[in-house]
């Protein structure tokens, strides 16, 4: 049995979100799509492909014939509007996925911990960074313990809209404490950059790892293991070259803000791209499609897990 969801947001991701849904998953069924532009081109795809719509936000949700029926929600809007989402929505027992950055709900990345997920009716999908590059944080650790990580992501100017705008902060904040939490990294920074080169580039991520020991071999097996895991949802993503070893030293010494000087170590570079699967955007737009991808895939796992079912009931 199919589960019916909404999603919130007529913008690029949600829009994409939708068309993964309605082309791809064998367990999830559109039952909304809402928004707060009745102009929006998602709005106008919606109606076109028979999905029941609203163009007055959470409230119009609430007041749709079908809202009964709808067990997870699926909240593409913004990190400043999603605790009032989250409050509503849980009031009438809707499992809640996050694609914001608002971090109410544990931090979710499919290819690290999602066989751990938290039985929490509001998960939360970090961000477009943080989908592409905790993964490799996370491979590192599971091979030594990670002193620092920082990730670098670069995605065209093109493809970051309004919303993404508005949580550049909520961006930085976000990643990098998913960085710590789920990566496992000690200490963990994010940086954003909005390339506006013409053509788009497809996005860009460099991730850098300090670390104080470890098997180089064992540290590179990891991450190549780890980027095939997130390939079976986001076919677009690959490590651009093998990873990069540079010994730290009392000649090539490293300063760490808050953590001090290094004269020992070791820094792991990772070089990897995301193209977009092209569903609803061009393909330069792998940002926006890793995050919908992953959301896709743990809106699956918690219908196959049970966590909810047909007629908004959490299980």
């Amino acid at each position: 049995m199919s589960v019916k969801v909404a999603i919130i947001g007529s913008g690029n991701i949600g829009t994409d979100l939708m068309m993964k849904v309605l082309r791809t998953s064998a367990c999830l069924e559109m039952g909304a799509f809402v928004g707060i532009d009745p102009d929006s081109d998602g709005l106008a795809r919606a109606r076109r492909l028979g999905v029941p719509v609203s163009a007055d936000g959470i409230d119009g949700l609430v007041q749709m014939p079908g809202f009964d029926e709808i067990a997870l929600v699926f909240d593409a809007t913004s990190a400043a509007s999603h605790p009032r989402h989250d409050s509503i929505l849980r009031s009438h027992s809707k499992q809640i996925v996050d694609l914001t950055p608002a971090a109410i709900g544990p931090y979710v990345v499919p290819a690290v911990n999602l066989d751990q997920l938290a039985e929490s009716p509001n998960v939360n999908m970090v961000t477009c960074g943080g989908q592409a590059t905790i993964p490799v944080v996370a491979a590192v650790s599971r091979a030594t313990p990670v002193t620092y990580a920082e990730i670098v992501s670069s995605i065209a100017s093109r493809s970051a809209g309004p919303g993404t705008r508005a949580n550049i902060d909520e961006f930085t904040q976000t990643t990098a404490g998913a960085i710590e939490r789920v990566g496992g990294a000690r200490r963990g920074k994010a940086i954003i950059i909005l390339n506006p080169a013409e053509p788009p580039l497809i996005m860009r991520n460099t991730v850098f790892c300090f670390i104080e020991g470890g098997d180089a071999k064992a540290i590179e097996t990891s991450v190549e293991q780890m980027a095939a895991d997130v390939r079976t949802y986001v076919p677009g993503y690959r490590l651009k070259q093998a990873v990069q070893f540079e010994e730290i030293s009392k000649a090539r010494p490293i300063r760490i803000d808050g953590l001090g000087v290094f004269t020992r170590g070791t820094k792991v570079s990772v070089f990897l791209e995301v193209e977009g699967a092209g569903h609803y955007l061009p393909k330069y737009a792998g940002n926006l499609d890793i995050m919908t991808s992953a959301a896709l895939r743990t809106g699956e796992r918690l219908a196959a897990a049970g966590s909810v079912i047909s007629g908004g009931a959490i299980a």
